[in-house]
């Protein structure tokens, strides 16, 4: 469950060091809350939440897998299909929403989806973002799609894209933490 870095830090400096550095240690102190742990032990709920440490690495994984896109794509890449039909001011969608219904699969392993598969995949999107800040123009933006969680007419550039993933990650991390002590004990983080 180690990194496997293909950009190497020594080759960056500055603002661009800064931020594949910090992404780093956030990635591991995410996955350190797997360490030791079975598909059983890394799927286990641990609260009341749908939250399990599989689950938060898929979803941290599709997070900066998305935030990536749009990135190098621009709004079109975060305008999923099955999002642009919704009615985000129908009261069951939004009651939905509120209970966790509607993103329940993204913090869940289904399908053939396992822990190795989803560590993989997170390491191949890490790798991804690493190689693309090497050269990225970090002040280039992109409006934000239409979504009741983002302000209307709002811009992204690559740089706040990139601080968004770091705190996210990091966010997930803690709740890593919290989950993984809940299960056995183990602390990750202090």
């Amino acid at each position: 469950m180690t990194d496997t870095p293909t950009v190497d830090l020594d080759s960056l400096t500055g603002e661009r060091r800064d931020l594949v550095e910090t992404l780093r240690a956030h990635r591991g102190f995410l996955r350190q809350t797997l360490q030791g742990l079975d598909q059983e032990q890394a799927t286990r709920r641990t609260t009341v939440s749908v939250l399990n440490l599989a689950g938060l690495v898929k979803h941290v994984s599709d997070t900066e897998a998305g935030w990536l896109r749009f990135a190098k794509e621009g709004t079109e890449a975060m305008s999923a299909a099955s999002w642009d039909d919704v009615d985000w001011d129908d009261p069951v969608i939004k009651e939905r929403l509120a209970a966790g219904d509607i993103r329940h699969d993204e913090f869940n392993l289904v399908g053939d989806e396992t822990l190795d598969s989803v560590l993989a995949r997170y390491a191949a999107v890490a790798a991804e973002t690493d190689a693309f800040v090497v050269d990225a123009d970090l002040d280039v933006s992109h409006p934000l799609p239409e979504a009741p969680w983002f302000e209307p007419g709002a811009s992204r550039s690559v740089r706040r894209v990139l601080l968004h993933v770091i705190a996210e990650t990091a966010q997930h991390a803690g709740h890593a933490d919290m989950l993984r002590e809940h299960l056995d004990g183990a602390r990750t983080m202090g």
